[in-house]
């Protein structure tokens, strides 16, 4: 499996580009990550609050890939963040899957009725029990963050938030770089939005891509993971075509002042 390191020498195996399986359900859930599979994609995102782990699962089932090639993230919700409830949740992901383990789980939110040290203690737990390859957290400020990384060490790996061109949270991609935590982006097309932007398709002219490539892109060049959501095999194909391209400096700081 292909390796990502940013430019602050952090290192993953999780590829850059993946897929994203929220509001996806059912057979549409199957369909959507069979084809993106078969297209090429090596990283599927799923969450326990999704409902779809079963149906990711038997799309990984029957696509002929084998489970090593794929890197596949879940989360665990709020309302199991008490160590027992925890390590029950990570159980049933597991088994809706049909895997031995995940490569990441991350708590899904920041929940306060529950010591932070509870549900990182949990998380430490479920790695030992080889159930879970790496940890992290997804929604956390940098705050929360620092506190997770001082309680957990480098259980914490990965930050996964929402960030796209025009609504990148710099504070936070420097803090998580710093502190050698990867940062995944969702909504990495701002929901469809910038696909109808003008200013990036001015630019993607420029390298006959699309405007969603060149959002995509302008994140993955600088070492953040993408998960956009596609149910086409046309879109899906386009945002994994996004790695192909290499934008110039000038065009990644003119993107970074949108």
């Amino acid at each position: 499996m292909n390796e990502h390191s940013n430019d602050a020498g952090l290192t993953m195996p999780m590829p850059m580009t993946g897929i994203g399986t929220y509001q996806l359900r059912g057979g549409q859930c199957v369909s959507t990550v069979r084809d993106a599979l078969a297209l090429g994609y090596r990283h599927i995102d799923t969450a326990r609050m999704y409902g779809n782990e079963a149906e990711v699962g038997e799309a990984v089932a029957a696509s002929g890939v084998a489970r090593s090639e794929i890197f596949l993230t879940t989360k665990i919700w709020t309302s199991d963040f008490r160590a027992k409830d925890f390590v029950a949740a990570t159980e049933r992901s597991l088994e809706a899957l049909r895997m031995d383990y995940v490569d990441l789980l991350l708590l899904h939110w920041p929940q306060s009725s529950v010591p932070l040290e509870e549900t990182l203690g949990a998380l430490q737990q479920v790695i030992a029990n080889g159930w879970v390859r790496r940890g992290g957290v997804s929604n956390f400020s940098v705050a929360l963050m620092e506190r997770a990384l001082a309680i957990a060490g480098d259980a914490v790996c990965c930050n996964q938030v929402p960030c796209h061109v025009g609504a990148a949270p710099a504070p936070l991609i420097a803090a998580a770089r710093r502190h050698g935590v990867h940062v995944t982006a969702y909504s990495p097309l701002a929901q469809g939005a910038l696909g109808r932007n003008g200013e990036l398709a001015k630019i993607g002219a420029r390298y006959d891509a699309t405007p969603a490539q060149v959002a995509l892109r302008w994140l993955t060049q600088q070492g953040i993971a993408v998960i956009p959501k596609a149910s086409s095999q046309a879109r899906l194909a386009e945002n994994l075509a996004a790695q192909q391209l290499t934008l110039s400096d000038s065009d990644l700081a003119l993107l970074g002042r949108l």
